[in-house]
C-alpha cells in the first residue's frame, strides 16, 4: 500500500491556474498507474485525469481537455495536476489516487487515495 498526500490546493479566481502534487510514501511509486478524481458538494466522485506508470500515456475528462496537464516525476514519487483557464465549476475537493499496475492503459479503478484537497474558483 500506498500512503499518498496532496498538496497546492486554495482558492483562486475564474481564468486562475494552481498547480496540485500528489506526494506517496510507503513505496516507489514507479510501477503505479494513478489519477486524479474530484468531488463536488452534492455530486459524485469523477474521474478528471490519469497517468500510466512510464507517464508515457495520459487520459482527460472532456470537462477539463485543454485545460488541465496531468505529469509525474517518478524520481520524486510525487505527481502533478496543472491547472489554468480554471472555472468555479472546477469547485470541489481533488484527491489523487494509485493503483500498482504496470501498462500502457488508463485505469479508473484505483486501490490507495489520498484525504483530499479542496480547490475553491471564485467567479
Amino acid at each position: 500500500q500506498v500512503q499518498l498526500v496532496e498538496s497546492g490546493g486554495g482558492t483562486v479566481q475564474a481564468g486562475g491556474s494552481l498547480r496540485l502534487s500528489c506526494t506517496a510514501s510507503g513505496r516507489t511509486i514507479s510501477s503505479y498507474a494513478m489519477a486524479w478524481f474530484r468531488q463536488a458538494p452534492g455530486k459524485e466522485r469523477e474521474f478528471v485525469a490519469g497517468i500510466n506508470w512510464g507517464g508515457g500515456s495520459t487520459a482527460y475528462a472532456d470537462s477539463v481537455k485543454g485545460r488541465f496537464t496531468i505529469s509525474r516525476s517518478n524520481a520524486k514519487n510525487t505527481m502533478y495536476l496543472q491547472m489554468s483557464s480554471l472555472k468555479p465549476e472546477d469547485t470541489a475537493v481533488y484527491y489523487c489516487a494509485a493503483k500498482n499496475q504496470v501498462s500502457s492503459g488508463i485505469s479508473l479503478r484505483y486501490d490507495d487515495w489520498g484525504q483530499g484537497i479542496q480547490v475553491t474558483v471564485s467567479s
